[in-house]
């Protein structure tokens, strides 16, 4: 698949003014599925992008225009080895932006040792019983309704970094040293950054329904061109969207730079 372009429908692109737009547009792809769906599973991601989405649904639930009682969620990934109680793992990230502040169930229930909420629980578990574990919980759910993703300036989509495979499960992965990097300021320096992580893979994302993709800032305008109108190749993962037939790339003006716009 590496550098071929097969033919697929076009990504749906939104351009808006600012990240605070990006994150209006972005909650209302979430508000339709948890207005719409009985029983709706999201897909949820971290990172920078999604500390402007996240307080966007909970100005929304605390005004009684959603609820995510019916809810389930699933993240992209975490650090490895990490516990979840670590300040800096992707479970605390989520309790502290986003699901202590909603009605979503966080007491474990079976089948689900979080309650409503997946995030990947690699400390002290054996990563290959986690990862085909969490596949089969998104079975169990359903599969996802929407899929939300940021993008890494690298291409990266989840930690699917270049040169990852489309058939790819979750697994845990190595890092790259430029994600590292970019992650240092949530640990004080890339050398406290874990060198490894358990993400979902490109074929786990590709099954969700439907796929928005927000991104900000011109440092994310040249993987947002290479995701778009660069080939499907495994040196841009993010370009493997390209082959699923509902996808939406919601980008403020700046991460749109590269783009020919009319």
């Amino acid at each position: 698949m590496n550098n071929q372009t097969p033919h697929v429908e076009p990504i749906r692109l939104v351009v808006v003014p600012d990240v605070l737009s990006m994150a209006a547009r972005g909650a209302d792809e979430i508000e339709v599925v948890l207005k719409d769906a009985a029983q709706p599973v999201l897909g949820l991601a971290t990172g920078g992008t999604m500390e402007h989405l996240y307080p966007e649904l909970i100005r929304r639930f605390q005004a009684g225009k959603i609820s995510f009682r019916n809810a389930t969620t699933f993240n992209l990934d975490e650090y490895y080895p990490i516990e979840a109680t670590h300040p800096q793992s992707y479970r605390c990230f989520m309790g502290e932006k986003l699901f202590n502040y909603v009605d979503l169930t966080l007491t474990p229930v079976e089948g689900a040792r979080w309650g409503q909420t997946f995030v990947p629980n690699v400390g002290g578990e054996h990563v290959g019983a986690v990862c085909l574990g969490y596949e089969q919980a998104i079975i169990k759910a359903g599969g996802i309704d929407v899929q939300i993703l940021g993008i890494g300036k690298n291409g990266h989509i989840a930690f699917n970094e270049p040169g990852t495979s489309p058939w790819s499960r979750t697994r845990i992965v190595k890092l790259a040293e430029n994600t590292r990097e970019a992650n240092a300021r949530y640990f004080g320096s890339s050398a406290d950054v874990p060198e490894f992580a358990v993400t979902m893979g490109i074929s786990t994302i590709l099954e969700a329904d439907k796929i928005v993709l927000l991104a900000s800032g011109e440092g994310k305008a040249a993987a947002i061109k290479r995701a778009l109108t660069g080939p499907v190749s495994a040196d841009c993962p993010a370009s493997y969207l390209q082959l699923h037939p509902n996808v939406t790339f919601i980008v403020d003006r700046a991460a749109a730079r590269d783009l020919a716009l009319p």
